[in-house]
């Protein structure tokens, strides 16, 4: 469990604020309009209605306690920038910002931003990949030049086992799971056999990943 502090509580705050609580979080919400707030009072251990770019105001509400500050402003960039900096500068451990532009990731990270998120930017190429086939079932974007698929399995894999394909020996993929039914199965022997209507999950690098299972992205 951390003690986290959110600051903003609009669309992302909202959704930011209820998934900690899913998993368990101790959270101050803090927003300067009482309307905002009244939708996530149901998910938070306080909250708070108040300026967060005002010192006064920061000073009472002890940052340095909370393991995590996320500033989830995102209609007043100036709000953002000058909330991130006084977060910062009141002892905060780890500040995170969200921001809706490239250009805006400078300004956070120099004024105290431990790390910047762009939720929009990454839904929008979540989005586009996803959906970029329809044998596409799910995707993870890992950092650097990997990638996780969940993808229907191939007509030709069909019938035939892991080892019988070799697929990390010609194709440089990892099977990580196979979902059947609803239900995912990550305890997988080499000799398992794909079916019709199964997805497969696979691990690799990109380029391999578009070579061996035909996708552009």
């Amino acid at each position: 469990m951390k003690s986290i502090l959110v600051v903003g509580t609009g669309r992302f705050g909202y959704h930011l604020i209820k998934k900690l609580a899913e998993i368990g979080d101790e959270i101050l919400a803090v927003d300067n309009c009482e309307k905002n707030l009244q939708p996530v009072l149901e998910y938070v251990t306080s909250s708070l209605i108040g300026d967060a770019t005002d010192p006064e105001f920061i000073s009472t509400i002890g940052v340095s306690n909370f393991d995590v500050c996320f500033v989830s402003i995102g209609d007043n960039f100036q709000s953002s920038l000058e909330a991130t900096s006084l977060l910062k500068e009141s002892g905060a451990k780890f500040v995170v910002a969200r921001a809706s532009r490239q250009v805006h990731e400078k300004f956070l990270l120099r004024n105290g931003a431990d790390a910047v998120v762009f939720p929009e930017r990454f839904m929008a190429d979540w989005s586009a990949v996803r959906y970029s086939s329809s044998r596409i079932e799910d995707y993870i974007d890992v950092p650097g030049e990997y990638s996780i698929f969940e993808l229907k399995v191939p007509e030709k894999w069909v019938g035939k086992s892991i080892i019988e394909l070799n697929i990390r020996q010609n194709m440089h993929l990892n099977v990580l799971g196979i979902r059947k039914d609803g239900v995912l199965n990550m305890e997988i022997a080499p000799d398992t056999v794909f079916e019709a209507g199964t997805a497969v999950m696979i691990l690799g690098k990109d380029s391999d990943i578009k070579k061996h299972m035909h996708l552009n992205y």
